[in-house]
């Protein structure tokens, strides 16, 4: 062979070589490539109720950052971290569609009252929103804190929920722009009618608040001074927010002897305004009233078949929570808290209230002819937490007065309205209820831990346990109705009415809020004596792809975030 032969046959080795190491370093990245993590988290083996009221599926989920990513099997060696849901129901995460967790977040952001019931979003702004303010209303607010205190470092809506993700909470927050808080901006807390230009300072609020992500108009329609607007009033906020897909939410004006006036209200307004409506926590408070559920529920479904949007939330207990001032005339509120203790004190005006509280058809909904179903829960003033955990009855007879002047006293000495508990309602119509299609679910409470500054303070149990209480006693105790019916009106339906964007299903591309519980356990356990007790059963929680709660253990991370309405994502 030629020195030329022999070059060119080196040559042709080298290449040959050269093209097997390229080509095995090729197979080596992609074998790589195959076997390198895909998915952050793999739930495997549970029940999987997408949340749309469908039948469950045995599969897995997985999920990469802050998205689900597939459902379906999965090859474990692309997944970071296996949970092991066996034996368990794998759903969106569950919806609160009424928190008042606005102070307790700010002072404690792990939320595990509610966590540790699967809760993943809450929504506030049952009339009273955290913005738009003004400084009078900051100094107001601040004046009224009760056992938790902080400073207000935001003056919008959005601010303020902007302000909860920087610092740092566990669950996704979102909230409706409080009817009772445009008109303080823009009239204060007296009992009159807005001139031409305070109702355009309110439409404008509404149209700036909505294109910074609020959901909508909530109102409080049984209180002062949120009673003190006019239907017109309403219908005209809510038109300046139909223009960014807002919807309208409202503690309807009566829910005892003008509920179905309440509910005719409340259609109205949806009506001539064209917008969805809901009413918050649907129910025929007293006696006397429980007999008109089957026409107020006739109502609603009457307007849904119209082609009206009408829908209600929940929660499921008899009993419901407020203040003292509830039973208050709301004339005698006009101008604030501070001006109706000073009717108190005026010997002519306290006889008016006493006169009215106790009349056989007074001009406020709670009435303190029993004293017995009204138990004292919430004190500012530490010399009367003693008080909590006794009725008005009790306490009245301590001190030798009849019980609507120890409301009075009460209300004076606290400075406060009081936090108490009414029970007013019926079991026979809480089943009812729950039943309904259109009918999802709200604690109307905060969420508490059972340590710390809670504790300050009682609490009516929907806080710990409104929603492990329809999974256990209503689906799994009474089978009121199914595990998949449940689930839906969890999830699916709260995240369709409020327009929330990739949430409250379980789908490819939709945001992980993700709840992993046992349908055998679950279970609630607060109670009206004792009512910081965590419910259990609930042993996964994800927000946002992020294990928030993990073996039924909160693990400290908050990765909630605000919620937007569709107004800020036109």
């Amino acid at each position: 062979m030629t020195s030329t032969m022999l070059l060119f046959a080196g040559r042709r080795k080298a290449a040959a070589g050269f093209f097997l190491s390229v080509l095995l370093a090729v197979l080596a990245s992609s074998c790589q490539r195959r076997t390198a993590p895909v998915y952050d988290i793999l739930i495997v083996g549970g029940e999987v109720y997408d949340g749309s009221g469908g039948a469950p599926v045995k599969t897995d989920v997985a999920i990469s950052g802050d998205k689900i990513a597939k459902i379906g099997p999965v090859e474990r060696s692309l997944v970071r971290r296996v949970v092991d849901a066996s034996g368990q129901a794998v759903a969106p995460g569950f919806i609160n569609m009424l928190s008042w967790s606005t102070d307790s977040l700010i002072a404690d952001g792990n939320s595990q009252g509610e966590v540790r019931q699967g809760v993943t979003t809450q929504i506030m702004g049952e009339g009273d929103s955290m913005g738009p303010l003004t400084t009078t209303m900051k100094e107001r607010m601040v004046r009224e804190q009760g056992d938790i205190k902080y400073p207000i470092e935001w003056t919008t809506l959005a601010e303020y929920l902007t302000y909860l993700e920087k610092k740092g909470v566990s669950q996704n927050v979102a909230s409706f722009l409080g009817a009772t808080t445009l008109r303080e901006y823009a009239i204060g807390l007296e009992d009159k009618p807005p001139t031409p230009e305070q109702l355009d300072l309110m439409r404008k609020l509404v149209r700036q608040e909505m294109e910074t992500g609020a959901l909508g108009i909530g109102s409080s329609l049984i209180y002062a001074p949120a009673n003190y607007a006019s239907t017109e009033e309403l219908i005209e906020l809510c038109k300046a927010a139909v223009p960014f897909q807002g919807k309208y939410i409202s503690h309807i004006r009566s829910e005892g002897r003008g509920l179905l006036e309440g509910i005719d209200e409340l259609i109205r307004i949806s009506r001539e305004a064209q917008i969805p409506a809901e009413i918050y926590h649907l129910k025929a408070s007293g006696e006397a009233h429980w007999g008109k559920m089957d026409a107020a529920i006739a109502k609603v479904e009457a307007a849904r078949r119209e082609g009206l949007r009408i829908t209600a939330d929940m929660y499921t207990y008899t009993a419901s929570s407020t203040g003292l001032n509830a039973c208050i005339p709301l004339w005698a509120q006009s101008g604030g808290a501070e001006a109706m203790r000073g009717r108190f004190r005026d010997p002519k005006e306290r006889q008016k209230i006493l006169s009215e509280m106790t009349s056989s058809t007074p001009s406020i909904e709670n009435r303190v002819n029993a004293p017995d179903k009204i138990l004292l829960v919430e004190f500012k003033n530490e010399k009367l937490k003693p008080l909590q955990g006794k009725t008005l009855a009790n306490v009245a007879k301590e001190r030798g007065k009849s019980a609507a002047e120890t409301v009075l006293d009460l209300m004076t000495e606290d400075e406060s309205r009081v936090g108490v508990v009414y029970f007013t309602m019926s079991e026979d119509n809480v089943r009812k209820q729950i039943a309904l299609p259109w009918v999802s679910f709200g604690s109307d409470g905060s969420s508490m831990a059972t340590e710390g500054i809670f504790l300050k303070s009682n609490t009516h149990p929907r806080a710990y346990g409104n929603f492990a209480r329809v999974l256990g006693k209503y689906v799994r105790e009474e089978k009121l109705i199914s595990l998949t019916e449940a689930i839906r009106k969890l999830t699916s339906l709260p995240a369709q009415n409020l327009g929330l964007d990739r949430r409250g299903s379980l789908k490819e591309g939709y945001f992980a809020d993700v709840v992993v519980f046992d349908p055998k356990t679950i279970q609630d356990h607060a109670t009206f004596e004792k009512p910081h007790q965590y419910s259990t059963g609930v042993n996964y929680v994800l927000v946002n792809g992020q294990l928030v709660l993990n073996e039924g253990q909160h693990t400290g991370v908050r990765s909630g975030r605000a919620l937007w309405g569709p107004g800020k994502r036109r």
